[in-house]
């Protein structure tokens, strides 16, 4: 059975991301790059050459940036980074950037474990030597920042996986057995995906010794089944795949890179000579267990990436096993290809297994295996002719009759063995996915990190022209957590979202806040233009059933069917819809339509109003919204509306600038204010010719007055003759209290439940002017509300930009174009989407995507904002380390770390940080507890209101800064008076009205 029968995965899992960090390679595609261009990354480090101790082989396969890290963004401190293995810190961060690479880094995930190890590296060692210089760390605090023991669990709590988490400790086979167990969890039902790898870092550069007859490469070359090959290198690396059962990944739309078929763990036992020996039978046992595991025949195996350590008795041994297991179900000679991934970067200890892993699902994904570097005659103690195996010392086409099938090595000493079966992912076609504009959504903790995604992901689309704009816009929305420092963009293709995205850099404006309120503001007549509403009615089911709700029951009393103006098909359609959208009959019932459809639309998307308005005729939307009517209800009330004004004399409006207090006086007898938009923003009404000589009268001297697209007098003594007949039909209709505030265009204050709902507020709204200025003065000044201008056109959102109440603060979005536009409504409205979400509006992206066919792919990571956090040991006392100058401070070497030694203004009342209070009078304590703060966290610039924890302290830190201040003012504090102050002011002040000295010395904050 081949993996593309339903019947045959059920046992299968996917390997559906990947991330790493790799000598020489920052992240995978680089990785990749060098695998296919045959590059060594082993570097020859020529400061290590020691002519007095030629033993000494300065070569290591160096991992760049292995001390940096970006604390804040999983919520640490500096302290905290510093302390922290490294190896810890960067599986963290590889952890989220596998996450993200699968399409999972938001919270909205499968259950997930965690299955992990890491090498000894000494790093506790080297920070405990220096541990008088971190007065606020302690052996508890130094154990957890660096065992083993943490390793799983820290990941999972950082990214709030609930699955399993267990660390894997198992020498050299340690990443590879993770990768096993995190197998059995998924098809043990523990979890639903499942995080697994490992790393070994060397956080400073070791000196690796020859000795004949070791492990070490006398020459600095991993030389795997070479005649000439000495030993291996040194290599620090770390490797994570994200793991699923095929199946689940398969409906839910995950990449997948590749299957692995099977697995299989066991020991050599006592079956070899010594305890670090291996052992050919344990070795071709594992083998052949996961082949029976995998279901497959060794015969249809391509290839094999060995463990390959070049070592004079791994590499024969480990060639033989794999013989005798292939032997079980082949006698086929020189067919498989055979490689090792450490000839290219060393030896990465316990990180080696999975990253000869990734190497092998990139092959298998690809079609092409790399060159196994330094192979040009066979190490004659290794039986080739006779094997299955053919060293691959080219990089070459992977040819298969069948889906291409690969195994993995990886063993450690002592004996654990892991070997892993790897099958090409099975065939999908892609989804059909409908043309059309692409929301697509970046974030950062920081400005800069957003920026710097927007940045990446274009050049992203750039590189990669034929992704698929609509997966990629599916993963981002829902496949990553959304910071607070947002960027969106609205394109049909990959060129155009790459222009948009560097565009919309240093576009800086507040971050999102969840508490963000939506106001929504429906607008009047006016706007209204054929089309308005055909490509949300084709392309948005929810939109089409609101209107088709609307249409359906405006079509009786209306006596035809809104749809046909306002989705037109042919030129002639299109003709008769303008003509008709240009009477107050059909124009006021498709405008209502329109909104409430689209309103509807965005709550179904999860944009749900705190509060809606309406400007004239827009009042019916916001009412109906709010749920005074119902939607049948309010279509028959726009219809009728409609008709009565069509009843009244010709009327006409003019928009005019000027304020209500100086139009006043110029107003002709006939001729009444309809609306003040603002405090110069006017409409007057009255009798078509009337309305018309006085625009041109203000015109001519001087004022800017302009007719508008609206053929009636509304909200003037024309009305008043239909009111009756008005009021009757209101009030046969049904109305409830509204479920929203409704802010009154006629009062531009806040209507009372009861008064929205009665009679009288409908017929007072039918005359009286309209009072929008008022409404935006009562709409302003709250910085979290946003103003959301329906539509149709952009009306509203200009009459709120141009209110003197506005400010940049103040967020205004429009959710349709301008009829004069030609712009896509769909465009528009995704526009507005992510107007919304960048200021912190809780998007429903599933409900927004639609059930549509969705493709996670593969996108660029979040881009980290690092620094070196890195203790450096203490030099020997040589009289080589004296001429170099000795050892150094910790201060002196980790840029901005505190000295432990107290300030020397620490007793004068003046601050030791800098920033905006630098300079300021301080009392003596605030300037001691100020000292700790800084001590306790690794900053030296804590601000007197910083708050202990945002700046990623905890309970750790708060109950060693009490121990401390209760030593150092001799007043009795507790973890729980540090956790109630947060702030070293209010620690400060807390202290001094407990009677804390007034002063105090330097060596109080080194206790």
């Amino acid at each position: 059975m081949t993996p593309d029968e339903p019947n045959a995965q059920e046992d299968l899992v996917a390997v559906v991301g990947m991330a790493g960090r790799f000598p020489g390679a920052q992240d995978l595609e680089s990785f990749w790059e060098n695998l296919l261009a045959g590059r060594e990354t082993v570097r020859v480090l020529t400061d290590r050459s020691d002519p007095d101790h030629p033993e000494y082989v300065p070569a290591y396969g160096v991992l760049d940036g292995a001390g940096d890290f970006d604390p804040a963004f999983f919520g640490l401190s500096p302290n905290d980074a510093l302390i922290t293995d490294p190896q810890q810190r960067l599986l963290l961060e590889c952890a989220y950037e596998a996450m993200e690479r699968a399409g999972h880094g938001s919270d909205d995930r499968p259950v997930t474990g965690v299955f992990v190890g890491a090498s000894g590296n000494g790093y506790a060692e080297t920070v405990r030597a220096r541990i008088d210089e971190l007065p606020f760390v302690d052996e508890w605090r130094l154990r957890q920042a660096t065992a083993p023991d943490f390793l799983s669990t820290r990941i999972a709590y950082h990214l709030n996986l609930t699955g399993p988490a267990l660390t894997v400790q198992t020498a050299c086979s340690t990443s590879l057995v993770a990768v096993h167990v995190a197998v059995q969890a998924l098809l043990n039902g523990e979890c639903d995906m499942a995080l697994a790898g490992g790393a070994s870092v060397l956080p400073h550069l070791p000196r690796m010794r020859y000795t004949p007859g070791g492990i070490v490469a006398a020459d600095g070359h991993c030389r795997t089944f070479d005649a000439d090959s000495s030993g291996t290198v040194g290599a620090s690396a770390v490797g994570l795949v994200v793991l699923r059962p095929l199946l689940d990944a398969l409906e839910d739309g995950d990449h997948v890179h590749a299957v692995i078929r099977g697995s299989a763990v066991n020991n050599d036992g006592r079956q070899k000579i010594g305890f670090t020996a291996p052992s050919v039978t344990g070795q071709a046992e594992v083998v052949r267990a996961a082949h029976l595991v995998a279901g497959v025949d060794a015969g249809d195996i391509g290839y094999v990436e060995a463990h390959g350590t070049a070592t004079a008795l791994g590499d024969p041994i480990e060639v033989a096993a794999l013989t005798k297991a292939f032997r079980e179900s082949t006698d086929r000679r020189g067919y498989c290809r055979i490689g090792s991934v450490k000839s290219n970067i060393g030896h990465a200890d316990s990180a080696a297994g999975v990253v000869g892993l990734i190497k092998t699902v990139l092959a298998v994904e690809h079609g092409v295996i790399p060159a196994s570097l330094h192979f040009q005659r066979p190490n004659p103690a290794i039986a080739f002719v006779s094997s299955p195996f053919v060293v691959n010392a080219q990089t070459a086409p992977w040819e298969a009759s069948g889906p291409r099938i690969a195994g993995v090595s990886a063993l450690g000493v002592g004996g654990t063995n892991a070997h892993v079966v790897v099958e090409q992912a099975p065939d999908r076609q892609a989804p059909r996915t409908a043309a059309g504009p692409q929301l697509l959504v970046v974030s950062g903790r920081t400005a800069r990190a957003a920026d710097e995604a927007a940045i990446r992901l274009g050049d992203h689309l750039d590189a990669r022209p034929d992704t698929r704009l609509a997966d990629a816009a599916w993963t981002l929305r829902s496949g990553r957590t959304h910071h607070a420092h947002r960027r969106f963009v609205v394109a049909r293709d990959g060129a155009g979202a790459a222009a948009a995205l560097r565009a919309a850099t240093g576009t800086a404006g507040s971050p999102a806040d969840s508490g963000t309120e939506l106001v929504l503001l429906f607008a009047g007549q006016g706007g209204q233009h054929v089309g308005m509403a055909a490509e949300l009615y084709e392309g948005e089911p929810e939109f089409r059933r609101y209107l088709d709700e609307v249409a359906e029951a405006a079509a009786a009393p209306l006596g035809m069917d809104l749809r046909e103006v306002l989705c037109p098909d042919t030129d002639a359609e299109r003709a008769t819809a303008a003509e008709r959208l240009g009477t107050i009959a059909v124009s006021q019932p498709a405008v209502f339509a329109v909104q409430y459809a689209t309103a509807r639309l965005m709550e179904s998307w999860g944009l749900r109003p705190s509060a809606v308005t309406g400007h004239s005729l827009g009042a019916y939307a916001a009412a109906c919204v709010a749920g005074v009517f119902a939607p049948g209800d309010a279509a028959r009330l726009v219809v009728e509306r409609g008709r009565l004004l069509g009843t009244v004399p010709a009327g006409a409006m003019a928009a005019v600038r000027l304020p209500e207090e100086e139009l006043l006086p110029l107003l002709p007898p006939e001729v009444t204010v309809g609306a003040v938009n603002g405090p110069g923003q006017c409409t007057v009404t009255g009798p078509a010719g009337a309305v018309a000589r006085f625009a041109e009268e203000l015109t001519g001297r001087g004022f800017e007055a302009r007719l508008l697209r609206i053929a009636t007098a509304g909200h003037s003594p024309l009305v008043e003759p239909v009111i009756d007949e008005f009021a009757d039909f209101v009030g046969r209709l049904h109305r409830e209290r509204p479920v929203l505030p409704v802010l009154s265009d006629t009062t531009g204050d806040w209507a009372s439940p009861d008064q929205v709902r009665s009679v009288d507020y409908w017929v007072r709204h039918l005359r009286r002017p309209v009072r929008f200025g008022e409404v935006l003065s009562a709409l302003f000044g709250t910085p979290d509300r946003i103003l959301v201008d329906v539509g149709p056109g952009r009306t509203l959102s200009t009459l709120a930009r141009q209110h003197p109440g506005y400010d940049a603060k103040q967020s205004v979005v429009h959710l349709t174009p301008h009829p004069a536009e030609e712009a896509s409504g769909a465009a528009t409205l995704l526009s507005g989407v992510g107007a919304l979400w960048a200021r912190g509006a809780a998007v429903d992206f599933d409900a927004l995507h639609g059930g549509r066919p969705r493709r996670r792919v593969v996108l660029p990571t979040y881009p980290f904002e690092r620094r070196t956090y890195l203790v450096p040991p203490v030099l020997p006392a040589t009289p080589r380390s004296a001429a170099a100058g000795g050892d150094t401070r910790l201060a002196d070497t980790v840029p901005g770390y505190p000295p432990v030694e107290p300030p020397e203004t620490a007793g004068t009342g003046r601050t030791a940080g800098t920033g905006p209070a630098a300079g300021q009078e301080r009392s003596a304590v605030l300037a001691a507890v100020l000292t700790s703060f800084g001590q306790a966290l690794g900053f030296d610039d804590v601000e007197p209101a910083d708050s202990l924890f945002d700046l990623g302290g905890d309970s750790l830190t708060a109950t060693k800064l009490a121990s401390w201040a209760a030593s150092a003012f001799s007043v009795n504090v507790t973890t729980a008076d540090i956790l109630r102050c947060q702030s070293a002011a209010a620690l400060a002040a807390w202290l001094e009205e407990r009677g804390a000295a007034t002063s105090t010395s330097g060596k109080a904050l080194t206790s």
